[in-house]
């Protein structure tokens, strides 16, 4: 079976030698999805020191900015909101962010006929100063 590689004009580029996504069969499959916006090393709702350390952050506004990532990389694929089928989110403080993000997830999976599985971990740090990423699968097509 041969693999497709996906790039999206509108995602922020990858900050590490891999692709936005990967299709395999009717599978597709997201590197890890941050909340930066393209063409800028800026994070939403960061605020950094001079030493890029994070000072304070805003988690909605990260979770509303990767929400939308997601969906650039689903568009460039040729899928869709509604055919994810599984995602893993990595949050840097599971007890005080927790709540905001199930708040904000809720709104963007309300139907329960099209909500994917999903795990949620806490990590100690990410590959840059955000405080979340997700990781998804999805199918190609319609499900």
């Amino acid at each position: 079976m041969s693999t497709t590689f996906i790039s999206s004009d509108q995602a922020p580029d990858p900050v590490g030698p891999y692709p936005h996504a990967r299709v395999f069969g009717n599978l597709l499959f997201l590197s890890g999805v941050g909340p930066r916006k393209k063409g800028s090393k800026e994070i939403p709702g960061v605020t950094l020191d001079k030493n890029k350390n994070i000072i304070a952050y805003n988690i909605e506004e990260q979770c509303h900015s990767v929400f939308q990532n997601v969906k650039f990389v689903l568009e460039a694929s040729g899928s869709r909101w509604e055919n994810l089928i599984d995602i893993t989110v990595y949050l840097t403080d599971m007890k005080k962010d927790f709540p905001i993000f199930n708040k904000i997830y809720a709104e963007y999976f309300p139907d329960k006929a099209t909500q994917p599985c999903r795990t949620t971990v806490e990590v100690n740090a990410l590959p840059t100063p955000i405080a979340i990423e997700l990781k998804c699968i999805a199918v190609v097509g319609t499900v």
